[in-house]
């Protein structure tokens, strides 16, 4: 008689996978364009996302999700900029948000009232690059005092984001960081990666992000 083992991981995995496609077609359904922000701890993404919040947030009608391993301290920074309910997602040292979360978040979002949801993901290179949220696209973000190659350390990250924020442009003149190598080595991974270039601190390259984000919500 044949035996086939089935992986505790390949099951939970498909199980995450059509909770996400009910999230995309939830979210589809309701014209709301949704981003996926991933990152290693410390590259400026929640203040990113403050700065986005403060100055787009209600012109845009972006609803958050923002997940971490213990604390709602980055849910607490964007509270401060929005109107709207941020949900804080603590995994209680699950290394990545999955599909099911952002299916009970989104209960309490008013989607008729909303364009475009981000999810800031837990501060992670590795796990989240396998969740799939329901998510239009990943956002990876990283920053120049993280060293030129981080998308070939971390390359199945890079290579399933189609976008790519490159953060902390202010802090050039300080480091010996090499801004062609780091895109050179993020194509070399996935060529198709699409970069913005900004300082979340001064607002450097906000304007082509802002105008990217408008972008996808008219799309949507």
């Amino acid at each position: 008689m044949a035996v086939r083992t089935i992986d505790v991981r390949e099951r939970v995995m498909a199980k995450n996978d059509e909770i996400a496609a009910t999230v995309r077609d939830r979210l589809r359904a309701a014209g709301v364009a949704s981003l996926n922000l991933v990152s290693s701890p410390g590259s400026g993404k929640t203040l990113l996302l403050e700065r986005t919040l403060a100055d787009i947030g209600e012109e845009l009608g972006i609803a958050v999700v923002t997940g971490d391993v213990q604390t709602q301290n980055d849910a607490d920074r964007l509270a401060r900029h929005t109107n709207r309910l941020v949900q804080a997602v603590v995994t209680g040292g699950a290394c990545h948000l999955d599909a099911r979360q952002i299916d009970t978040a989104l209960e309490q979002i008013d989607l008729q009232a909303t364009r475009l949801l981000i999810v800031e993901n837990v501060g992670n290179l590795v796990c989240p690059a396998s969740w799939d949220l329901g998510e239009d696209a990943k956002v990876v973000v990283f920053s120049t005092t993280e060293g030129e190659d981080k998308p070939l350390k971390y390359p199945k990250m890079f290579r399933v984001s189609k976008y790519a924020v490159l953060n902390k442009t202010d802090l050039l003149p300080y480091l010996p960081f090499d801004m062609d190598r780091a895109v050179a080595c993020a194509r070399e991974v996935n060529p198709e990666l699409q970069f913005f270039f900004t300082s979340a601190l001064t607002g450097a390259g906000l304007d082509e992000w802002y105008d990217f984000l408008r972008s996808l919500v008219r799309k949507a």
